[in-house]
C-alpha cells in the first residue's frame, strides 16, 4: 500500500516551509500573512505558536524543567535533554533514553551509544561536533517504545531545539524517531536510504544501532545512508 500523505500533513509542510524560507532571508514566493492564513483556513487546525527568534537551548530546557507532562514522569531518574554542538549541522535524532542513559542523564552512551560513536567517527566527526537527542526525553520503561501522548508532549521541545539548531540534516534514528518526524506509519525499511523533509530539515531515516548490535548484516546499509548524509553536508 502506498503511503500517501494527508492534506493537513501537505498543508502543514507547505506552512513548515514556507516560514523556513522566509526566516532564512530567501526571496521570490508569496509568504505574507495573508498566505499563511490562507493555509490555516484550509482544515488544518490551528498553527503551532513561533518559535522565539532569541530562543537558546538554555531556554527550551529551562521551559522543560522538572517535567511532569506525561507519565514518563514517575519511572525516570533522568530527563535527557539532549547534548553537542549548539550550531551543528548534523543532528542525530533517537527514540527515547535507555536505562544507561535514564541513569546518567546523557543520551547514548550504552552500548548502542557507543556504536553511535563508532559511526560519528567514522563520518569523520565527534560527538562534540554534532547534537544528539531523543523524541521522547524520558525514559519508557522496559525500553518499551513511546507512546502516541508521551511523543505529543514531547515532541514540541525537539521541534523548538532544532529550530534553535538549524542543522543542514537530521539522521533519524530507527522506526519511532523516523515516523513521528515524517508522520507516516510506513516502515524503516521504506523510508531509509533517500533524503525526506522535516522543518526545511533534510531528514535521512536509518536503523536504530540498537537495531544493528542484533542484525550486524544491517550495518552495510547504514553506512550507505551515512555516506549519503556526508555528501549532503560537504
Amino acid at each position: 500500500m502506498t503511503d500517501t500523505p494527508s492534506v493537513d500533513r501537505i498543508i502543514r509542510d507547505i506552512r513548515h516551509s514556507l516560514v523556513h524560507l522566509k526566516e532564512s532571508g530567501c526571496t521570490g514566493f508569496d509568504c505574507s500573512s495573508r498566505s499563511l492564513e490562507i493555509l490555516d483556513g484550509l482544515g488544518w487546525p490551528a498553527p503551532e505558536p513561533a518559535w522565539k527568534q532569541d530562543e537558546t537551548l538554555a531556554d527550551i530546557q529551562a521551559d522543560l524543567g522538572d517535567c511532569t507532562r506525561c507519565g514518563l514522569r514517575t519511572s525516570r531518574q533522568h530527563i535527557v535533554f539532549g547534548e553537542g554542538a549548539i550550531s551543528a549541522r548534523l543532528v542525530f535524532v533517537g527514540e527515547g533514553p535507555g536505562f544507561d542513559e535514564d541513569r546518567c542523564g546523557r543520551p547514548f552512551v550504552g552500548a548502542a551509544g557507543q556504536l553511535l560513536t563508532r559511526i560519528i567517527a567514522a563520518m569523520q566527526l565527534t560527538r562534540e561536533a554534532v547534537y544528539i537527542c531523543n523524541v521522547v526525553k524520558c525514559h519508557p520503561p522496559g525500553n518499551r517504545n513511546p507512546e502516541p501522548e508521551e511523543i505529543r508532549h514531547c515532541l514540541p521541545f525537539l521541534k523548538r531545539q532544532l529550530a534553535v539548531i538549524q542543522p543542514r540534516v537530521i539522521c533519524a534514528l530507527g522506526k519511532v524517531a523516523a515516523q513521528t518526524l515524517l508522520d507516516t506509519q510506513a516502515p524503516i525499511s521504506r523510508l531509509r536510504g533517500r533524503f525526506h523533509d522535516f522543518m526545511g530539515i533534510a531528514v535521512m531515516p536509518t536503523f536504530h544501532p540498537a537495531y544493528l548490535l542484533r542484525n550486524p548484516e544491517k550495518k552495510r546499509e547504514v553506512w550507505e545512508d551515512v555516506q549519503q548524509i556526508m555528501k549532503r553536508l560537504a
